[in-house]
């Protein structure tokens, strides 16, 4: 899988989710075997650029690369300068963002709201790609609703004008995450053009992504949702693609280990008291996910608002895992 001179160890990439793909989750998936990680997506608007939030998020010290950083806007001028700015802070990609169906996002008609206008599109990717050194990649859904599918036609414009790759989330904007992912579509898409092409939407399994692969022809599988509370899913993927069998899932110490180390990476990041904020979407994914955690226990995790009793507390309860006194 290349994206521009960029050879990746695999084709499997994690989906840029805001509020969640920050840099120690990043690092974490890249570690249990995803090939790329994409940041949060960025917004393009300048009075933003130097935010704290928006430097966290572009804060890429001793990540492996590549480095991925997605922007999102409307406007071509602003989301050129976005390109640039975070290119001068360690982008190797720019992903440009036209799949995310948030409200709040498509209401200033970012995001998957462009799909309504193709000239925009045109001249955002123009803009974008001439702006920058380095390869520029595109997320787009299948159209704005069930009766503007156009995804053809945005790949094609994608392609024309200098985009590298293309990842395409198999809904419209009106499906939200709902209703039947449209593979179908993605094989077209992937038929149209010469671009690689990424297929995105409901890959929860080893066995569906290479369901995905096989049926659309895509040149990888993109994974977002579905590496919440699981990121060594790319692992799984991974051993099913290369050697006909899914790794098994780890034991439970090794997953203690694991959101050990991540919930230790996210409290050096954002410090004491945001890092406990943040872990706790985590500890959830995690542990909702996979055993029944009673109420009470969980509680007592939410509520504390300090590192080394949040990390004690979480501990604890897979000691009573391993102890068979947790189901």
């Amino acid at each position: 899988m290349l994206i521009g001179p960029y050879k990746l160890k695999n084709n499997l990439i994690l989906a840029p989710m805001a509020g969640v793909t920050d840099q120690p989750f990043r690092k974490l998936c890249k570690k249990l075997g995803a090939g790329l990680t994409v940041s949060e997506m960025v917004a393009s608007n300048p009075a933003l650029r130097t935010h704290k939030r928006t430097l966290l998020k572009t804060d890429h010290q001793n990540e492996p690369g590549p480095i991925s950083v997605q922007i999102l806007g409307a406007d071509p001028l602003q989301m050129a300068e976005a390109a640039k700015f975070n290119v001068a802070r360690g982008a190797q990609i720019i992903d440009i963002n036209m799949g995310c169906p948030a409200k709040k996002v498509c209401s200033v008609a970012a995001g998957s709201a462009l799909l309504r206008d193709e000239l925009l599109v045109q001249k955002i990717l123009s803009k974008v790609v001439n702006s920058v050194e380095v390869p520029v990649t595109l997320k787009i859904r299948t159209g704005w609703d069930q009766n503007s599918r156009n995804a053809l036609n945005i790949a094609k414009i994608a392609e024309q004008q200098g985009i590298v790759a293309l990842a395409v989330h198999g809904r419209t904007r009106a499906c939200g995450f709902k209703n039947t992912v449209e593979y179908e579509t993605i094989r077209k898409v992937k038929h149209a053009v010469n671009i690689p092409i990424i297929a995105n939407g409901d890959i929860d399994s080893a066995e569906k992504a290479k369901t995905v692969l096989q049926f659309t022809g895509a040149d990888a599988v993109m994974i977002g949702r579905s590496a919440q509370g699981k990121p060594w899913i790319f692992r799984e993927i991974q051993s099913l693609i290369e050697t006909g069998v899914k790794a098994p899932s780890p034991p439970v110490q090794e997953i203690q280990a694991i959101v050990h180390s991540h919930l230790e990476s996210l409290y050096r990041f954002y410090g004491n008291q945001s890092g406990v904020r943040i872990a706790r979407k985590h500890i959830g994914w995690y542990f909702n996910g996979l055993w029944k955690i009673p109420p009470t226990i969980i509680k007592k995790i939410y509520q504390t608002d300090h590192s080394n009793d949040q990390l004690a507390l979480v501990m604890n309860v897979f000691q009573q895992l391993k102890l068979g006194q947790i189901a």
